[in-house]
């Protein structure tokens, strides 16, 4: 019993290694969207069997970073530039609703502002040391805090959802500046915490709008020189 417990953690942490260091890749864009990923090579790469490396793979596709084929291959899953229209309404409408709930709240929850600070703190010491992969970690979770100091669940999973599918595109937001972002993007994050502690729900919905439509707009810039042709994305 006692050899199986230790085979089994052995497998759990092998499997949390693989999982931990492809998906830092996948959304450091070390690893391009599509590009394939073999369990016979991964499983020489990290030096164990297969099976923690498709049990990684497993929690990887349910992220939604992987995707696996009819044929059973396994790749880095694509980046789906024609559905950004409807990625970012959706997310524009979570910063508003999330943001402006927060406002109306933030009067009686001090504890939870001082967890929004807190991951603020967390976001400011990531672009101090121009950090994308901890940039991408604490922007989540400053954005989740406000979520979750606005009080509704269902919005918080579903914003929370979207959030995990844009690691992604924030990265190649974050690649428009080389990953020195200017502080005035820092300091949109800081006129935000400022409108929900004041209990402003008109001045945070209009943070929330300009915070999501200058990351569009970045966004967009970029597609164009990327692909030479421009893309409209939502601004409002």
């Amino acid at each position: 019993m006692a050899a199986e417990a230790a085979k089994t953690k052995t497998r759990g942490s092998g499997t949390q290694k693989v999982y931990e260091t492809l998906r830092r890749e996948i959304l450091a864009m070390e690893l391009k969207p599509c590009s394939p990923l073999d369990e016979v090579r991964l499983s020489e790469r990290f030096g164990m069997s297969r099976t923690p490396v498709r049990e990684a793979l497993l929690r990887l596709a349910s992220d939604t970073l992987v995707t696996t084929l009819p044929n059973r291959n396994t790749i880095v899953s694509a980046i789906n530039f024609a559905d950004m229209p409807h990625y970012f309404e959706a997310l524009t409408l979570m910063y508003r609703t999330s943001t402006r709930g927060a406002a109306a709240r933030a009067p009686h929850d001090r504890a939870m502002m001082k967890d929004i600070r807190d991951r603020q703190d967390q976001f400011v010491a990531a672009v101090e040391a121009q950090d994308a992969f901890a940039m991408i970690e604490a922007n989540r979770e400053f954005h989740v805090a406000i979520a979750q100091l606005a009080g509704n669940a269902y919005y918080t999973g579903f914003f929370s959802r979207l959030l995990d599918e844009g690691r992604r595109i924030l990265r190649l937001y974050y690649s428009t500046f080389d990953d020195q972002l200017p502080r005035q993007y820092v300091n949109e994050h800081e006129d935000i915490i400022a409108a929900i502690e004041a209990g402003d729900t008109a001045r945070a919905d209009q943070l929330a709008i300009a915070h999501a439509d200058q990351i569009v707009r970045q966004i967009q810039q970029y597609l164009s020189r990327e692909t030479g042709q421009a893309r409209t994305l939502p601004l409002d």
